[in-house]
């Protein structure tokens, strides 16, 4: 016996649950993704937090503005941080996540070099374009290292930065340092990629300039006690002392240290792993003379910048980090190259060989470092250095490096 439908509330709900399920599908189907890779917890957390922020604006003011054919970005990131410091094996799960996602057509990342190893084979192999604003190790990109990291396609770099790389950061220092008429350097690192790099192209570069390195030595993984390499450095009577490495691998401990073993009033030199929040608190009183590169433009001294500050100030109510408005420019690197894409091609989603393609095309994109172009190895074309100081408890600019 035929009996007529009823149509109650429950039903409706289905058929309404259906449409609005189809309608999100329809609508994610128009949705590509920027992977970001950072280490947001930890002592790292406080300066990859700002940049991550950044990525997030510089994706909704796409958003905002619209991609072609209704596109929209959305942001997938994942935390390279086990037990409080970046890992190279979780930077290396992440980027695994990110190439197993079809959406992912670029990612943003990582902050560090160690990390970027362990991520650079995978996104070479997967084709997957990645862009850091602070990874800054020669070998990364630079031969005989860079060809050992990608040897799925030699010829193809799928790893870019906006950020200076570290012989430009350590001969800045290393410049500076003999321009103090600083001639005796005893230099240390953290034994990790960026620290031992760096180290070692300062080193060269003071021989080179005529100042002597009077000893070399690595740290030990997680050492807190650095009392007796400081009796041996004391005893060397050195001009300066050197540190490859960044706060969590114990830069701001080696500076206090330095303090208690009567070191305190030799300057300490370093790269951008020591431009971190958590410096001045962990160094303490000891921090005052501390000498530091930062491998990006300064926000406050670089007119292309400016735009940028404001920006992130009206959305967030806070001051942005060193590596912020590097974070925005490899944002708007990725946009651009989605965008790009899109307007070749508005009624498909573009793949990740054709954004990979239009990253290595960039070419006088305006961003808050600069106008980006890439190097066939895929460096920055005219990176900027900055150097810092601190003094009386605070740091302060003291002028651009190079280009």
């Amino acid at each position: 016996m035929f009996r007529p439908l009823v149509w109650g509330s429950a039903m409706w709900s289905c058929v309404f649950a259906v449409v609005v399920g189809a309608a999100a599908v329809q609508a994610d189907e128009r949705n590509v993704a920027i992977g970001l890779d950072l280490p947001l917890s930890g002592i790292d957390g406080s300066s990859a937090i700002p940049v991550r922020n950044a990525v997030m604006l510089a994706i909704e003011e796409a958003n905002r503005r619209g991609l072609p054919g209704g596109v929209r970005i959305v942001l997938d990131d994942l935390d390279d941080t086990v037990q409080g410091k970046h890992d190279p094996a979780q930077g290396a799960v992440n980027f695994k996540s990110f190439a197993a996602d079809e959406r992912v057509v670029a990612v943003i990342g990582p902050m560090n070099s160690n990390v970027a190893e362990a991520e650079i084979p995978i996104g070479n192999a997967a084709g997957l374009a990645e862009i850091t604003m602070a990874a800054s190790s020669v070998g990364l990109t630079h031969l005989p290292g860079a060809l050992r990291l990608r040897p799925a396609h030699p010829d193809r770099p799928a790893f870019f930065r906006v950020c200076a790389s570290d012989d430009r950061q350590g001969a800045g220092a290393a410049a500076f340092a003999r321009s103090m008429r600083l001639g005796r350097a005893f230099v240390i690192d953290d034994n990790e990629s960026y620290g031992r790099g760096i180290a070692d192209v300062f080193a060269a570069a003071f021989a080179t300039r005529g100042g002597a390195v009077i000893g070399r030595e690595h740290l030990t993984q997680f050492a807190l006690d650095f009392g007796p390499l400081l009796t041996k450095v004391k005893a060397l009577r050195p001009d300066m002392v050197f540190f490859g490495g960044i706060v969590s691998t114990g830069g701001a401990v080696l500076r206090k240290q330095m303090g208690d073993a009567g070191l305190g009033g030799v300057p300490y030199f370093g790269g951008d792993g020591l431009e971190s929040p958590e410096y001045l608190p962990l160094a303490g009183a000891a921090a005052d003379g501390t000498y530091f590169t930062l491998a990006a433009p300064d926000i406050a001294h670089f007119p292309a910048a400016r735009a940028f500050a404001t920006a992130y100030r009206a959305r967030f109510g806070a001051e942005p980090g060193s590596y912020s408005s590097s974070g925005y420019a490899a944002a708007l690197v990725a946009i651009d190259a989605i965008r790009r894409a899109l307007a070749a091609h508005p009624a498909a989603l573009p793949g990740r060989d054709e954004v990979l393609a239009r990253i290595a095309a960039t070419h006088g994109l305006v961003t808050p470092v600069g106008p980006v172009a890439f190097e066939a190895n895929g460096d920055l074309q005219r990176p900027v250095v900055s150097l810092y100081r601190v003094r009386s408890g605070r740091i302060e600019f003291v002028r651009q490096l190079g280009d």
